[in-house]
């Protein structure tokens, strides 16, 4: 069982950043897949970016590429959401994610089994 709690959201003009971060309980964060999700208003929530957890390997959406950066620390039970150059379309609520399973990208929400009560990021312009 991975109980999670995200931080760090708020408001922000456009072109600021923004880092979340996501508390986990629990004694298996070391060895979950990590992901953090987005979800405008009126729209489906959206993947983001993702580590994986054995080798730190992160990717991300296309959107966010070169803005967006995922990290963890394990020792902290916490993974990390910096996000720099924001722009309006990145408000929305953000979630975090988790996942125990095979070492490999997931993009799909519903590959993930735990999730945070989510943080409001609003960019306005």
């Amino acid at each position: 069982q991975v109980q999670l709690v995200e931080s760090g959201g708020g408001l922000v003009q456009a072109g600021g950043s923004l880092r979340l971060s996501c508390a986990a309980s629990g004694r298996t964060f070391s060895s979950s897949n990590m992901g953090w999700f987005r979800q405008a208003p009126g729209k489906e929530r959206d993947f983001v970016a993702g580590i994986r957890w054995s080798d730190g390997r992160t990717y991300a959406a296309d959107s966010v590429k070169g803005r967006f950066t995922i990290s963890r620390v394990n020792a902290k039970n916490t993974v990390y959401l910096q996000m720099n150059s924001l722009k309006p379309e990145d408000t929305g609520v953000y979630y975090c994610a988790a996942l125990l399973g095979m070492d490999r990208d997931y993009v799909h929400e519903y590959e993930y089994a735990y999730w945070g009560q989510g943080t409001q990021v609003t960019v306005s312009s």
